[in-house]
């Protein structure tokens, strides 16, 4: 498996993300700084880390979003190729147009960084299918800016199309219908807030997070 991991300044997610898609995928990952203008060849998986991307300046995945390689990743993923934002990587997702709606400032205007419990609102989709249906998972979040938002319209429509692919268990920072990650019209492209690269090990306190990166192998293996 190919893999690529994209670092915008003020990314602190990214080796975490490489560590993990490199323990549980295998195969090799590249690391691809922002300011390149292609992706290497024949890549199974583009990830974009969490972190604080230039500094979280005038709207948290605004600027990098118009990073060069982000033309690069919006053409892979128009090809298929399997594209997942975390956190960070969620804001500058919606903010390239790969996923509708925005990630706003969490109610209470506070940082939220503990345990969530999720449910698993799809099961189809090639990060999803090592889950089962409405299986709650626990999966850590540190986050200030990740209050989901969308028009009712978009909302209703995400619902109806089954891209809702995780909720919260329980209200974490005022998400709009407790979306916690959202699925690409295509289902190749998935943005979540959690952080599933921290959920890999037995050690880190359970392997939830292991499920999502063995579905996308998974996946691999059966197309």
């Amino acid at each position: 498996m190919r893999s690529a991991v994209i670092t915008f300044p003020g990314s602190n997610c990214d080796r975490d993300m490489a560590v993990a898609i490199e323990e549980v995928c295998g195969g090799e990952v590249h690391r691809v700084w922002h300011r390149d203008a292609e992706l290497p060849q024949g890549l199974d998986l583009i990830a974009l880390p969490g972190g604080f991307s230039y500094g979280d300046y005038l709207r948290s995945g605004a600027m990098a979003a118009r990073s060069p390689i982000m033309r690069a990743v919006v053409a892979a993923a128009g090809r298929g190729v399997a594209v997942l934002g975390v956190c960070n990587g969620f804001q500058v997702l919606t903010e390239a147009g790969l996923l509708p709606g925005a990630l706003m400032r969490n109610a209470g205007i506070r940082f939220v960084c503990r345990e969530v419990a999720l449910t698993v609102a799809n099961t189809r989709s090639q990060f999803t299918r090592g889950y089962m249906p409405g299986q709650r998972i626990i999966i850590p979040v540190a986050h200030h800016d990740g209050n989901y938002q969308a028009d009712e319209a978009t909302l209703d429509r995400l619902e109806g199309e089954g891209r809702v692919a995780f909720r919260y268990a329980e209200p974490v920072n005022g998400s709009a219908r407790d979306i916690a990650g959202v699925l690409s019209e295509k289902g190749n492209v998935l943005g979540m807030m959690p952080h599933p690269e921290r959920r890999i090990e037995q050690a880190h306190g359970g392997k939830d997070g292991r499920v999502l990166f063995e579905s996308v192998v998974r996946g691999l293996v059966d197309a």
